[in-house]
């Protein structure tokens, strides 16, 4: 039997969309920049999936001046626990000093508790008589509301306070502190409040592959791109960059770099066919990106994790930045050419 080869890159996709900033991102950011004033810390979550292409500039834009913890949600999908995946933390933490860096499964009571005194600890160092008030940002759909709730049940024992879901856009406004810390006058903490906040997309992507990747995750949705799309790419990713990748989804068919050949087998195993026993495409895709999602095809990260990682990165965003300005501003000569060179008005 010949060698399986994996393909060496993806198609182009010129068409595919490079934003999902709503106007209830706009609105949402603008309300956290006039509540900075009255917030002592800013925990910024990313999804531990994709480390690099979760984080938002305009956080660091927009945000500066607070205290800021970085917390990767979703640990549980993209790490085993194995040296690699320990190494690969002590250079993430490394990317974000002087700032701390936590890894989070909201599950765990382990690493919440881990929060919660990091929470405790930046309220008894504050000494406020108000007690001290967080607010938690990221990305749609990058575990923010469920991170809070799990904070609240540790912290205080009541139920969830904030609706999550599997698709982004569930938290659309700004809520009010919900206390996560109970006061404790031996220690000196006057209450810490965490303010959950509505997810922000980046308002533009760099490259097709980063926005398929924030696909992948969830911080679009999937009605976006189309599913056999993702699960092409996906597919890609797995063969490529994941040792032993193509036996992730050896139970379905044989090693392959043709996503429909993987589709029609996933549909004959599932029984997802429509009339006349035809394969349904679409609903295959949408079930095995899901599957992975919820960390049954594997557990791994779709970005490289590398020591300079983040300031290429960086560096990518100033690049976008500035090539976005040039054509912001050429249209803007284009338009006033236009408006010269148009009919008076009689």
């Amino acid at each position: 039997m010949a060698q399986f080869i994996p393909r060496a890159a993806f198609p182009s996709q010129l068409s595919l969309p490079r934003s999902y900033f709503l106007g209830h991102h706009a609105s949402g950011l603008a309300r956290m920049k006039t509540m900075l004033s009255s917030i002592d810390l800013i925990i910024e979550c990313r999804d531990y999936r994709v480390p690099l292409t979760s984080r938002n500039p305009l956080f660091e834009q927009s945000l500066a001046g607070r205290e800021r913890l970085v917390i990767y949600t979703k640990r549980d999908l993209g790490s085993l626990g194995r040296p690699s995946d320990r190494r690969r933390e002590d250079i993430i933490r490394r990317w974000h000093l002087p700032n701390t860096t936590l890894f989070t499964d909201h599950k765990s009571k382990r690493d919440i508790k881990t929060v919660l005194a990091f929470a405790k600890a930046h309220s008894i160092a504050l000494d406020s008589l108000l007690g001290s008030r967080i607010l938690v940002v990221g990305m749609p759909n990058v575990g923010k509301s469920s991170l809070l709730n799990a904070l609240r049940m540790a912290g205080v024992k009541r139920a969830k306070a904030a609706n999550t879901g599997a698709q982004p856009g569930v938290t659309r406004k700004i809520a009010s502190g919900v206390k996560i810390v109970d006061r404790d006058d031996e220690k000196g903490v006057e209450g810490v409040y965490l303010v959950d906040t509505p997810g922000v997309f980046i308002p533009f992507v760099p490259d097709s592959e980063a926005m398929m990747k924030l696909a992948l995750v969830g911080s679009v949705k999937d009605t976006i791109i189309a599913p056999v799309t993702l699960c092409d790419y996906l597919l890609y990713w797995m063969n490529r960059n994941v040792e032993g990748g193509e036996g992730l989804y050896g139970e379905y068919c044989a090693p392959t770099n043709d996503v429909v050949e993987l589709l029609e087998s996933v549909c004959k195993k599932t029984g997802r066919l429509g009339k006349g026993g035809v394969p349904d495409l679409d609903a295959a895709a949408l079930w095995v990106v899901q599957r992975w999602r919820q960390g049954h095809l594997g557990t791994f990260l779709l970005d490289e994790v590398l020591e300079d990682g983040l300031v290429r990165k960086m560096d990518e965003e100033v690049v976008v930045s500035l090539s976005q300005a040039r054509k912001q501003k050429k249209q803007e000569q284009v338009a006033r050419a236009k408006s010269r060179h148009a009919p008076a008005d009689v």
